[in-house]
């Protein structure tokens, strides 16, 4: 396979530009480790872990892997400063932020030489993100799984837009599970490419089995985004996700809202295995994923297919 070299390649010190999501429930450190030994760049996913849970999966994928990995942290949090503090104690290199200010947290983090990326949905959010001295962001578009842009501007504008407006590396995500739709991403200026839904159907994410096997299930059609009054989630259907519908359909206002979801609804979908009362958060293009696959695999597969569509663009397979 052809190595890469672009600012993104070059950022994180890895061989291809290819991202794993840090996904709740899903990204523990075997997943990052993982994608990071395969030569892209693993994430932890923290939005799911108390502090010292955070801790011991950075510790353990510093045992795992001796290349670049990240921590993900949503900045809406409950306990952000402490995660914060774990990171820069762990001298962790990279964090990808998101839901929420980045100007926040940025120049802290990269007082410590952290690099910071920051999740965006819209080509003001890339503005503000590059202000407040990020080194990358991520465009992610509606297509994408778990907490989404109000926007619901698709990848597909969004990336050549988020492109247009900013100087610092974009990395694409919303709907990119294939080195063809990685091409695609690049052709309209990504550097790099964000992939979630796929990594949650690989063999090292700590999702539960039943979640993994409902995703290669998955057609165009079963999933939708709901919960905009409070935070906007895409969802697989299922008896939670229609109770979810009907309460909003009826005018349920944040806080009914907030009840109906409670604290372990994504804990009971995702990790538990709870497959009609729980949350299950998964992109659109779980549509076109079809196996469970080691992270090793779904790297070495993308690259192999993005090198094969640039060698001939208009082949279908």
């Amino acid at each position: 396979m052809s190595s890469f070299s672009n600012r993104i390649t070059r950022l994180f010190n890895i061989s291809y530009p290819i991202i794993q999501a840090g996904m709740v429930w899903a990204s523990g450190w075997r997943l990052a480790s993982a994608v990071s030994n395969a030569g892209g760049l693993g994430l932890i996913g923290s939005g799911s872990m108390y502090p010292d849970t955070l801790r011991e999966h950075i510790r353990k994928c510093k045992a795992a892997t001796s290349r670049t990995f990240g921590v993900n942290i949503p900045l809406l949090y409950p306990e952000i400063e402490k995660h914060i503090q774990v990171i820069i104690e762990e001298q962790v290199p990279v964090v990808f932020t998101s839901a929420g200010n980045p100007a926040t947290w940025t120049g802290k983090l990269k007082e410590k030489g952290i690099l910071v990326v920051h999740v965006v949905s819209s080509s003001k959010f890339a503005l503000k993100a590059a202000a407040a001295g990020c080194d990358a962001v991520v465009a992610e578009g509606f297509e994408a799984g778990g907490h989404n842009g109000k926007e619901e501007t698709t990848s597909m504008v969004l990336i050549p837009a988020v492109c247009d407006a900013v100087t610092i590396p974009v990395i694409a995500a919303g709907g990119i599970a294939t080195g063809r739709q990685m091409l695609a991403a690049m052709v309209l200026g990504a550097e790099g490419v964000q992939v979630g839904s796929r990594f949650v159907a690989s063999e090292e994410a700590s999702s539960h089995p039943d979640f993994k096997n409902a995703v290669i299930r998955a057609s165009e059609g079963d999933t939708m985004l709901l919960m905009k009054k409070l935070v906007p989630v895409r969802l697989l259907k299922n008896n939670f996700f229609e109770q979810v519908q009907q309460a909003e359909d009826g005018g349920a206002d944040r806080e009914a809202l907030r009840e109906l979801l409670g604290n372990r609804r994504a804990k009971r979908g995702m990790f538990e295995g709870e497959l009609q009362e729980g949350e299950l958060e998964i992109g659109q293009v779980s549509a076109l994923i079809r196996e469970i696959l080691p992270a090793a695999g779904i790297v070495n597969n993308m690259i192999r297919e993005f090198e094969q569509a640039v060698a001939d663009p208009l082949k279908r397979r």
